[in-house]
């Protein structure tokens, strides 16, 4: 590998730790917002989404330029395109962010309820998975990499129970609807955090074993 490469190469993996960065703290803003009904900071997590569009299409033009002046073979190559996929997951777990702020913003108009599920837990849980599929990147570890994608699981079982515990909560209180399908939307948006992390775990495994994963179980 040219000395110029593996510098950009150490250029693009920084540049998508900072980007993973950003976006989660988006995601933790978005929550804490809702959780606090706090109209505000939820505000201004929609207005720092067009900064993560930006670093996305930056980061996307560095992985091309990559691309057309070195040419890059084998693991290298393997690894501007996983690049281009994390980049795009990451740039979608910001618009994710957004619409749990909007939903936010709109529970915060409604009378105060206290939320009957464990939102926190679960986007700690997502947020866990988004870290981990980022420094499996950065260390090139396959094992944390299988690690994140057995976790999957775990998060769709949190958005079934909530499902199940809003859709009993409708029946039981009508007069929280609207409350609840916001808060029910928010547990979709989690599990979606989720399946991007399990995204860039997959590309991850690609990157280091050159293997698509994308429809296989996690490695016992």
């Amino acid at each position: 590998m040219s000395v110029h490469l593996q510098r950009q190469i150490e250029r693009l993996k920084k540049d998508l730790l900072s980007l993973c960065a950003s976006v989660e703290e988006q995601v933790q803003m978005a929550v804490q917002a809702l959780v606090h009904r706090d109209r505000e900071m939820a505000e201004r997590v929609e207005r720092r989404d067009a900064e993560v569009d930006h670093r996305e299409v930056e980061i996307e033009e560095e992985c091309l330029k990559t691309l057309a002046l070195h040419q890059p073979v084998a693991g290298d190559l393997r690894f501007i395109v996983s690049a281009l996929k994390m980049n795009n997951d990451l740039e979608r777990i910001g618009d994710t962010a957004v619409n749990i702020a909007r939903k936010a913003i709109s529970l915060a108009a409604l009378p105060p309820m206290a939320i009957p599920f464990d939102l926190a837990a679960m986007s700690e849980r997502a947020q866990a998975m988004l870290r981990d599929s980022i420094d499996a990147m950065v260390n090139l570890d396959a094992k944390l990499a299988d690690n994140v994608r057995a976790r999957d699981d775990e998060v769709d079982q949190m958005k079934h129970a909530i499902r199940v515990k809003a859709v009993q909560m409708i029946r039981e209180e009508p007069s929280r609807v609207a409350a609840l399908l916001n808060l029910l939307a928010v547990s979709r948006n989690l599990e979606r955090i989720a399946d991007h992390a399990t995204n860039i775990a997959e590309d991850v495994v690609y990157l280091i074993e050159g293997k698509i994963v994308r429809h296989q179980g996690p490695a016992e």
